[in-house]
């Protein structure tokens, strides 16, 4: 399952961003907040008991299904007198939640988390990143492993000369991306993709901010 990475912001950071604002209605968020538990049931009463005691009042409460669902404001309208009557809405999920709760209600909307990346599930507690949306995907050379993402140093031509043993020299508990693209190329008959050499990453990508139309068909 891909998720929406996130972390909460620095205390200190959020403290300035709610300080011109004594009202506050908490919305989190049901599927990516609450599997990295930033922004679920006991998140969300955490913070309403962290804002009251901050001398803050807290309108209202609440977990909506999917934040960043054009659906939201539909299941959001049961909350309308505590909205009307906060300043500000405290949004407790990734980004694009946050982004479609302030196009759909007029507000003012505080994030009071930080989104890292898109990663997936890999333990219990663990993420880990497995795509930039970069928009120049090369996993069809590299064996359907993303160097962009697996190595530390983002190398599109590797292994660089840290590699120890199959180990990243920044961490040495982490398989090197390139020996895993090696051996995976490897077992595929594909060792000559190694050959192939990339150049420089576009890193300035297409225009921002992104845009994606679908050409309808003659």
């Amino acid at each position: 399952m891909i998720r929406s990475i996130t972390q909460p912001k620095p205390e200190e950071e959020l403290n300035r961003l709610l300080s011109d604002f004594n009202r506050i209605f908490i919305i989190g968020c049901g599927t990516c907040a609450t599997l990295t538990r930033t922004g679920g049931l006991e998140q969300v009463a955490a913070m309403k008991e962290r804002l009251s005691q901050a001398g803050k009042m807290v309108t209202g409460q609440t977990v909506v299904p999917v934040a960043c669902d054009n659906l939201t404001l539909e299941m959001m309208k049961e909350y309308d007198a505590g909205i009307q009557q906060a300043a500000a809405l405290l949004v407790m999920s990734c980004a694009f939640g946050v982004q479609t709760l302030a196009r759909q209600i007029p507000k003012n909307v505080i994030p009071a988390l930080d989104t890292l990346f898109i990663g997936k599930e890999t333990g219990a507690g663990k993420f880990q990143e497995i795509c930039t949306q970069c928009g120049t995907c090369v996993i069809g050379e590299t064996g359907g492993i993303c160097p962009v993402t697996s190595c530390h140093k983002g190398l599109v031509n590797g292994p660089c000369g840290g590699t120890d043993k199959g180990k990243c020299e920044i961490d040495k508990n982490k398989d090197c991306a390139w020996t895993l693209i090696y051996n995976r190329l490897k077992a595929l008959d594909r060792l000559d993709a190694m050959r192939k050499l990339f150049g420089p990453r576009n890193y300035l990508g297409e225009p921002k901010p992104g845009k994606f139309e679908i050409k309808a068909e003659a």
